[in-house]
């Protein structure tokens, strides 16, 4: 993978959201981007707040966005990808050739945006990617399928997120279900962030405290995962010993069904994703 220095590159968001949020935010933090080569166009000025805080371009035009920028992520809502795009044929002085879209998009698959893109710019270079909120501070996932003939294009782009997480491209049939798992799971580690905490302030722990256990747990078992290579499975038998209070908690647990509830949560997410995928054609 080449290294690019992107703090000259003109990155444009087309709607200024959570995920747009993430990263660009991630991204200007670490001085990756230059908060002035930024321009990021939403439906209202209060959407456009944040990213004023950050020193980027804020704009209610979407044409402005492909006016100055190489680099575009489509980060609307799937289902308003069609308005933005009129806002664009609208608001834009000329075809921007060089453009590079970069979609993250739930559900709409490279064929798609194609076809839709072809009405602003006549052989438009696209990648689809799927990522995650975690990227605001570094620590997010994202994988990506292209639809560009240009090899520079994916190593800018997995260079990019390479800084605000792990990436990893994909074949387009896994975009989905990975997105199940990677691109909804923060909210998951969330939920069981705040259980564990729960569970604590239940037996007398004060709230603080017990919020900031719980996540450096979630954080200390990830690492352990990935640095140690073992399996989960592995790592849960060291910690529950013969009669001792962990595996009296992992019964507790298994009686609830929490396997069982998070192995449905990937599913229904990706049972949505593939729904929209049918609806936004």
């Amino acid at each position: 993978m080449a290294k690019y220095d992107l703090t000259s590159t003109k990155v444009g968001f087309i709607g200024g959201g959570n995920m747009a949020s993430a990263i660009g935010a991630g991204l200007i933090h670490k001085g990756i981007l230059n908060a002035d080569n930024v321009w990021v166009s939403a439906r209202t000025d209060r959407s456009l707040g944040f990213w004023n805080g950050l020193g980027a371009h804020g704009t209610l035009r979407n044409g402005e966005v492909i006016d100055n920028c190489n680099i575009i992520f489509l980060a609307m809502k799937p289902h308003m990808l069609d308005d933005a795009l009129q806002g664009i044929r609208a608001t834009m002085s000329k075809e921007n050739s060089n453009t590079l879209f970069v979609s993250v998009l739930v559900g709409v698959s490279l064929d798609t945006l194609a076809c839709k893109l072809k009405s602003i710019v006549k052989y438009p270079r696209i990648i689809r990617c799927m990522p995650n909120t975690s990227m605001m501070v570094g620590e997010g996932i994202t994988v990506y399928c292209s639809m560009s003939t240009m090899d520079q294009d994916e190593d800018m782009v997995e260079t990019m997120f390479s800084y605000i997480g792990i990436t990893e491209k994909v074949p387009e049939s896994l975009m989905n279900s990975i997105g199940g798992l990677s691109g909804s799971g923060p909210a998951y580690a969330y939920l069981v962030i705040e259980a564990l905490a729960d569970g604590a302030v239940k037996m007398g722990v004060p709230r603080p405290m017990a919020t900031k256990f719980a996540a450096q747990v979630l954080v200390g078992a990830g690492k352990m995962v990935l640095e140690t290579g073992r399996h989960p499975g592995q790592l849960k038998d060291e910690v529950c010993s013969p009669g001792g209070t962990t595996i009296e908690g992992v019964h507790a647990m298994e009686r609830g069904q929490v396997r069982a509830s998070m192995m449905n949560a990937v599913e229904a997410a990706v049972k949505k994703s593939n729904e929209l995928a049918s609806i936004i054609k």
